[in-house]
């Protein structure tokens, strides 16, 4: 495996092994590059088989695909990731999209809640083990549209009411609440999380939509008003690599390396468990006890 010659590796002891879903394309992959070069144990997670061998070719990386619109194959990943990595330092949750149009995926549920929110939820469940026996770290890659997010905890599919850019907000204001759960019950076990705004990054994400952020992301002048994927992956990379008490502080909201103003709504504890209730129930695991 080559390293960058700019910045050093890891030392040894810092080490870590970071699952990146999302990472055959973007911000992921920008992402898995860094700490790659920065030596640390990457794996790669992506829905195309030929784009996440490729990318985790380049690495020297392990690689496992997933669609997140199935549940079977977020059950299977987790069985194959807590096989082949029995102690995860970091989760990246970065896998996710916005769509054109309502959709059921085949467990049911609106493609976006499920691929943006349900399936992390379902996953980082499924290897809390490998997760606590690392004391490790949670990071879900949100957005500034959870600003928009409203999340109506009877109708998260938003039927009657569905546009792409509603289901969009409320499943990155998903991802915030989600982190906030996660260092609610499990902080005193010594796992972190947090969740992060990117920013406004030059990838194929929606320009394949007939929504106007298309216009951003499909245009050459969109493209030239926004940043690379490598900038982009910075603020994932800075948590990645960092200490949770130390560096940035668990639960918390992010943007250019530091805390960030999203939706009130994160704030309201009430919020939390109430949605951290709701989806355990849609996935069907029992929800863990709730924090006090």
């Amino acid at each position: 495996m080559e390293h960058s010659t700019d910045r050093p590796a890891a030392p040894a002891a810092e080490r870590r092994t970071v699952v990146v879903t999302g990472a055959s394309d973007g911000i992921g992959a920008a992402a898995a590059r860094q700490l790659a070069r920065r030596g640390h144990d990457v794996v790669v997670v992506g829905r195309s088989p030929e784009k996440t061998a490729g990318v985790a070719r380049a690495l020297g990386a392990r690689h496992f695909t997933a669609d997140f619109a199935r549940f079977d194959d977020v059950r299977r990943l987790a069985s194959e990731l807590a096989e082949a990595v029995p102690r995860i330092d970091v989760l990246v949750n970065n896998a996710g999209g916005i769509f054109d149009r309502f959709e059921r995926t085949p467990d049911g549920f609106e493609r976006t809640l499920q691929v943006n929110h349900l399936a992390p939820f379902l996953l980082t469940h499924l290897l809390l083990e490998p997760l606590l026996a690392g004391r490790g770290t949670v990071l879900n890659t949100s957005s500034v549209a959870a600003r928009i997010g409203r999340l109506d905890l009877e109708d998260l599919d938003n039927e009657g009411k569905w546009s792409p850019q509603r289901a969009y907000g409320d499943s990155k204001l998903a991802n915030v609440l989600f982190a906030r759960g996660l260092d609610r019950r499990f902080r005193d076990r010594g796992l972190a999380a947090a969740a992060f705004h990117p920013g406004g990054v030059a990838t194929n994400f929606a320009s394949s939509t007939t929504t106007p952020l298309r216009f951003l992301y499909g245009t050459r002048l969109g493209r030239r008003l926004m940043i690379s994927p490598d900038r982009g992956a910075e603020t994932l990379v800075w948590l990645a690599q960092g200490t949770p008490g130390r560096d940035w502080a668990s639960g918390g909201y992010y943007e250019k390396k530091r805390p960030a103003r999203t939706n009130p709504r994160a704030a309201d504890d009430a919020l939390v468990e109430a949605f951290w209730a709701r989806s355990a129930e849609l996935v069907g695991l029992s929800p863990t006890p709730g924090a006090g």
